[in-house]
């Protein structure tokens, strides 16, 4: 009876431990101090502007819009690609996806020049599964090229290209529902991954990653940056001849990082969730806001980066931010699934 009562006693010690390492490892005791300097100058209506990114050589931004919220009716939806311009001030927005004629919910997307054109990659997730859809951007026209599906796609979160024919991708779980996929959003389990694509056939190249999310590539440094929120981490990978990858360093960032873009001078601007725990309550609906954060981080070589909290708020302007898109003063910053997302400008 005393060997029971003292293996309860420490089963219910472990239980408190393990509760009190999610609250802290998911930011729920962080305060959220709002801070920016600059200020709000549009808000654009358009629901679930979950990745944006931006054409700084052509002046546009392209956005990917899901309506998860269901704010409009089924046959009011228009969930798709957009295309924003950023040359006269007026933000106009024109929908790219009329063309489309499928199930088309976009998630992470990507995007690359070649010649006049851009080549233009997104992650879909329908009722019958997921998979990546390629198309052609000319100008404001965007021309459906072809459906990518493979068994490797379990979980996609985002994606990079190298170039017309190879990309990376991240899948943010291993297992899609059940106990393995509730550990992986509650413990931290390190079980989702990198895959990349050859041209020919898709291989896994980085694994033992908590909840992979944003990826990005910076080509001039060689250098591969895959967000991992639920660690509160960015990973640095250098990329081989071949597509694999070889580890160099973890960066501790103090919040749940997503979506990665770069500036003209090779910063990482990533969107944020503060608290997670607050985060998931939003997602189902049990609370009305979220917090948003916008961090940079100037990455110089291993062990020698500077990180700073550009953006933070409580949610009141926009809830759960997922990407922060530079463009010279402006900031570009979308969300999972506000009903708008936000121009920022920052005081110089």
């Amino acid at each position: 009876m005393r060997h029971m009562k003292i293996f309860a006693m420490i089963v219910v010690i472990l239980l408190i431990c393990f509760v009190v390492y999610i609250f802290i490892s998911t930011g729920f005791f962080r305060t959220i101090e709002n801070k920016f300097e600059g200020e709000v100058v549009k808000k654009i209506m358009l629901p679930g502007a979950e990745d944006i990114t931006v054409s700084l050589s052509d002046s546009f931004a392209l956005i990917s819009s899901t309506d998860r919220r269901g704010i409009y009716p089924e046959n009011a939806r228009r969930d798709g690609l957009y295309y924003l311009d950023l040359k006269s001030g007026n933000y106009e927005m024109t929908y790219l996806s009329g063309s489309f004629h499928k199930p088309f919910h976009p998630h992470g997307i990507s995007m690359i020049k070649l010649g006049q054109t851009y080549h233009v990659m997104a992650i879909n997730h329908t009722s019958d599964g997921h998979s990546i859809e390629v198309f052609e951007l000319n100008g404001k026209e965007l021309t459906f090229q072809n459906t990518l599906t493979d068994p490797s796609i379990v979980s996609p979160n985002d994606l990079v290209m190298l170039d017309e024919n190879r990309f990376y991708f991240t899948n943010d779980h291993a297992y899609t529902k059940g106990i393995g996929r509730l550990l992986e959003d509650y413990a931290g389990l390190p079980v989702s991954n990198v895959v990349y694509f050859n041209g020919n056939g898709y291989s896994e190249v980085a694994n033992g990653i908590v909840y992979a999310n944003g990826i990005n590539y910076d080509k001039k440094r060689n250098l591969l940056f895959v967000a991992s929120p639920r660690g509160f981490w960015v990973k640095v990978f250098s990329k081989n001849h071949d597509g694999t990858l070889e580890f160099i360093e973890t960066l501790p960032c103090g919040t749940g990082v997503d979506n990665i873009e770069f500036d003209a001078e090779g910063n990482l601007w990533i969107g944020a969730h503060p608290n997670l725990l607050r985060y998931a309550a939003y997602a189902k609906g049990k609370e009305e806001t979220s917090p948003s954060e916008i961090i940079t981080i100037h990455y110089r070589s291993k062990g020698d980066y500077t990180l700073e909290t550009v953006y933070i708020e409580d949610g009141s302007a926009m809830s759960a931010s997922t990407v922060a898109a530079p463009f010279g003063d402006l900031i570009l910053t979308g969300n999972v699934m506000d009903s708008a997302f936000l121009v920022l400008e920052m005081r110089r």
